[in-house]
Order: structure tokens, then C-alpha cells, then sequence
């Protein structure tokens, strides 16, 4: 429930503060003097767009501020899911900046706009006379049928649906993938068994390099060795001279103690060269050149060479991760056809709930038709259409969607003997206006809302039938709270407060301001609007009996 309302430096409004009544509560004023301002103001609470255009001082920031009473409307989900605190007794915020900043906050803390938009629909209701053109709407009509209707069955089928669309998702998914697949599984086959038949080993690439370079210089490393041993190995080589040197020096070592040494270190040396010599000869007799070996290691190169220039990599472990992934893209393909049977099943099973959910889902909406019709019927007799017929037509729709699989639509005839049409062809301005409150007045009891501002959705009307729009907004006061901003004198007599905003001069500068009228007030300000200003005495008298 609306319970204050705070506007500061905001279009006409330099500064202003209302508290609103718990029932129902009438503004009024003249055409211009800024009655939709408030609903304006309520609007940036409500999350819509801000615009610096609003500034009535452009050096100033506005500020809106509204506090509603929430108790009861298990809204505590809602803030834990914007991280913010709770209070039964809810604060909302928004200023706007001369920078055209703007911001808002929730209970003194800063929120975003989402979460302005989230709460407006359980805390507000605001509904103005170019709403009204959205009862001739189909989805409309279907969603005020849903309301009169079982609570589950939309869900209920709301949840197939979604499965049964995200299955018919994945299926098409699947049957792309299976055509691709088809394009390209007999070359991937080709590419896996080429590389299954070449049965790469992780090191082999380097182990065939370094035997593939031996080979192709055996006959060079046989001819070195070969002089080597030629040079040391002979009666004049290296190794007979040194034994020579060898002889010499030990007739001398007597002489000298540095000849000892000397003579030692020679012995080494011939050591070490004979141990070189044999090593060289056993390495000379494993050298065998083989051709035949030779072609086998140059073909497997070429073969390994080959394969990473098609796949486009440079190791055979990279080779070996081609592999692999052909592997398993053969594999998903070859189960891919049991996955798209599988889906295929689930589809058809889901489709089968879904049409019986669609199935309930019909017949509470005809049920609920006849109920709307009963309990529309006599509002609209007391808003002067007593001859209105209104009748809930469904039939089949040509396919299931988010709604089920009915055409929803209201066929009215406001004359008697007249033939019933849809809603958006027959109905006039004023039929629309005064079908759209009877339609409001019997949801608001289905449907609790805390708060419903009726902005001029009398216009139309006049004479009795504007005394019945008035008994039936203090009806639905009953239940709820009710605003309305008016230019009927009759539905003004009903409210329980009256606000008037009224416009004037100050210096340069046109303002608006509202004030709650008192009794005496009421009475002249409603003879006012009967006749003229000031009023008549007659004025003055209709005024107190329509009170009354």
C-alpha cells in the first residue's frame, strides 16, 4: 500500500509531500495543472528511464521518495536476491542528477533499476486510459482467462513446453551434426586408419634421424677410423714411436727424478692409445652399410615427413593427438545415431504430456470463461450495458506455443439483438473504458494488489453511469487500495480523500501544487466541477447529496 509520497524539484513540482488514504483516494484538477505529474514521479520509483528535462530548477537535483507498506507480500525472496534488507515498512528512491546521473535506492541503500522493475509489479498497479486498448489484445485476453482459471495447469504445461522446445532444440542440433558428420566421416576414416597403419612410436622420429644420418656417411667413418689406424697402428706409427720413446727415456731415469715422471706419463699416454686403437677397430667392425636398412629408414622418414605436413604439426606426439581426436570424433559419430533416437523418443513422450497438460489447460480456460462471463455481465449492467453480451471464445490454434494451443478471444455485442464480433472491431472508446474496469474490478478480488491507480480511465463517461464508476472503485477499495485522478465529479463524491493540485504563477514560473481538501473543501471543489467557479447554490446542494 501507497502510504507517502515525497517529490522534489520534479516538471511543475518545486517541492511537495501527500499521504495517501487506505482506500480510496480521488485527485483532481484542471486539464493541465499537472495531475499525471504524479504518475510520472511514481514511474521513475517504478524503474523507468529519467531524463534531465524533469529538472524544474536545472541546477538541482530531483528527488522522488515514496514509502509502502509491504507486510504480508512475501517479498523477502526478492531482496535476498538483490543482496538488500528487507523491512515490512519499504522505502523507495530516485534522484536525479543535473549531470543527468541518476539513482536509486531501496531502503537508503543504492539498487539498480532491475531491481526498481522487479518490485513494480507487487507493489503497484498503475493504469491509464491507452492501457484500456490492451484488453482488445489476444495475449491479454488470455492471460485475464488464465486468471479465473486453475492456478497450476498454465505452469504445468508452461514446464513441458519449455522441455519439449529444448528437446526439439537438441534434436535439430543433433540432425546438423549427423548431416556434417556425414559429409566428412569417410575422409576422418581414411585419415585414422592412415595413421593407425603407420603405427608411430614417440621417439622413433629421432632415433631414425640420427641412424638415417650414420648410414648415409658409414663409408666416410670407415675410411677415417681407417686412416687412424694407419697412423697409430703400424711399425712406423704412433704408437711403435712412442714405445721407442718409451725405451729411452728408461735407460736415464737413474739420472734424473723428473725423468721418472716423464717416463710415466708416457706409459699413459700409450695406454690410452691403444685403448683408443681398440676401441676404434671394434667400432669400425659394427659399421655395416646396408642399402636395404638404408631405403627402410629413408621411406619411414618420408612416410613420418608426409604425414606432418597434412596435418599440419611437426612432432609425431602431435600425430599421435590427431589420432586421437579422429578417433573420438568417429566414435561420437558412430553414436550419434543412438543419441538422436534417443532424443527422438523423448521428444515424442514429452509432446504427449505436453498435449494432455495442453488438453486440462483448455478446459479450465472454458470453464473459466463462463465464470468471467457470469461475474462480468452485472458490472457491466451497472455501468449502463445492461444489453452488453460478452461471450470467451476458444478454438484450436494452428500450434503449440508458451500459451498452450488455444485462440483466446473475447466476442462482445454492447446492443441488443446485435451480433457478437471481436472485442478490437466492435467496442467503442467508452465501452472499452468501462469494460476494462469491470474487468479490473473483478481481478483485483482474484488477484491481490496492494495498490491500483486509475489514471482518467472514466473518460467517456458521464451522468449515472459515472455515479456507478465511482460506487465501483470504493467497491474495489474494499479489497484494495484505490487511486484515481478524475474529472467527474461523481467519482470524486465516492473517494474517502481528495487531493487537488492545482497550478499558478510565481514570478516568471508556473508551479504546481496539491493539497488534501477538507470536508467544506470537498463539497465546494466538487459543486465546482458540476457548474462553474464559483459554484451555485444548486451545484453546492448536488455536491453534498452526491456525498452523501
Amino acid at each position: 500500500m501507497l502510504k507517502t509520497l515525497h517529490i522534489e524539484n520534479y516538471a511543475l513540482i518545486r517541492e511537495t509531500d501527500i499521504s495517501f488514504d487506505e482506500s480510496f483516494t480521488v485527485i483532481t484538477g484542471e486539464t493541465g495543472a499537472g495531475k499525471s505529474i504524479l504518475l510520472g514521479a511514481l514511474g521513475l520509483l517504478l524503474g523507468q528511464r529519467a531524463d534531465t528535462q524533469v529538472l524544474y530548477d536545472k541546477e538541482c537535483k530531483c528527488m522522488v521518495e515514496a514509502t509502502f507498506d509491504i507486510a504480508g507480500r512475501s517479498l523477502q525472496p526478492l531482496f535476498e536476491l538483490y543482496d538488500a534488507d528487507y523491512d515490512d515498512l519499504l522505502i523507495l528512491r530516485r534522484e536525479i542528477l543535473p549531470s543527468a546521473k541518476s539513482r536509486a535506492f531501496v531502503n537508503d541503500s543504492p539498487a539498480n533499476l532491475q531491481f526498481l522493475k522487479e518490485l513494480a509489479p507487487h507493489i503497484l498497479d498503475i493504469h491509464s486510459q491507452y492501457q484500456t486498448l490492451t484488453l482488445t489484445e489476444s495475449l491479454f485476453q488470455t492471460q485475464l482467462i488464465d486468471t479465473f482459471s486453475d492456478a497450476a495447469l498454465l505452469p504445468r504445461y508452461q514446464t513441458l513446453y519449455r522441455q519439449y522446445v529444448q528437446l526439439k532444440h537438441e534434436l535439430e542440433r543433433l540432425t546438423a551434426q549427423d548431416a556434417e558428420n556425414n559429409k566428412v566421416l569417410d575422409y576422418n576414416r581414411f585419415l585414422f586408419d592412415e595413421l593407425v597403419a603407420a603405427n608411430l612410436q614417440d621417439d622413433e622420429q629421432q632415433l631414425l634421424e640420427e641412424e638415417s644420418r650414420l648410414l648415409e656417411h658409414t663409408g666416410t667413418i670407415k675410411e677415417a677410423l681407417g686412416t687412424l689406424d694407419a697412423l697409430c697402428d703400424s711399425d712406423e706409427g704412433a704408437v711403435s714411436r712412442l714405445l721407442s720413446a718409451r725405451s729411452s727415456l728408461a735407460g736415464v731415469t737413474a739420472y734424473h727424478s723428473d725423468i721418472e715422471t716423464l717416463h710415466q706419463r708416457l706409459d699413459s699416454c700409450i695406454i690410452e692409445l691403444q685403448d683408443l686403437l681398440s676401441d676404434a677397430a671394434s667400432l669400425n667392425d659394427k659399421l655395416q652399410f646396408s642399402p636395404e636398412r638404408q631405403a627402410f629408414v629413408t621411406e619411414r622418414l618420408d612416410l613420418i615427413y608426409r604425414l606432418q605436413k597434412k596435418h599440419g604439426v611437426d612432432s609425431i606426439a602431435a600425430l599421435l593427438e590427431v589420432q586421437s581426436r579422429l578417433d573420438q570424433q568417429l566414435q561420437e559419430a558412430e553414436s550419434l545415431d543412438d543419441r538422436i533416437r534417443e532424443v527422438m523418443e523423448h521428444v515424442d513422450a514429452v509432446f504427449a504430456q505436453m498435449q494432455q497438460a495442453a488438453d486440462g489447460l483448455t478446459a479450465g480456460r472454458q470453464q473459466a470463461g463462463g465464470l468471467l462471463e457470469h461475474q462480468l455481465l452485472p458490472i457491466l449492467a451497472q455501468l449502463g450495458m445492461s444489453s452488453a453480451r460478452i461471450v470467451v471464445d476458444i478454438t484450436p490454434a494452428s500450434d503449440y506455443g508458451p500459451m498452450g494451443h488455444d485462440n483466446v478471444r473475447l466476442l462482445f455485442n454492447a446492443n441488443q439483438g446485435g451480433s457478437l464480433r471481436p472485442l478490437a472491431e466492435v467496442a467503442s472508446g467508452g465501452e472499452l473504458s468501462r469494460l476494462m474496469l469491470a474487468v479490473k474490478s473483478v481481478v483485483t478480488q482474484r488477484n491481490f494488489l496492494p495498490t491500483i491507480i486509475f489514471d482518467e480511465i472514466d473518460s467517456g463517461v458521464s451522468g449515472d453511469i459515472s455515479v456507478a464508476v465511482g460506487a465501483i472503485m470504493r467497491q474495489m477499495a474494499q479489497h484494495m487500495q484505490v487511486v484515481a485522478i478524475s474529472h467527474l465529479p461523481q467519482i470524486a463524491a465516492k473517494a474517502s480523500q481528495h487531493l487537488k493540485v492545482a497550478k499558478s504563477l510565481e514570478g516568471d514560473r508556473t508551479i504546481s501544487r496539491i493539497h488534501e481538501l477538507q470536508p467544506d473543501e470537498r463539497v465546494t471543489e466538487i459543486a465546482v466541477m458540476l457548474s462553474s467557479n464559483p459554484p451555485t447554490s444548486a451545484a453546492l446542494q448536488t455536491a453534498r447529496e452526491l456525498m452523501s
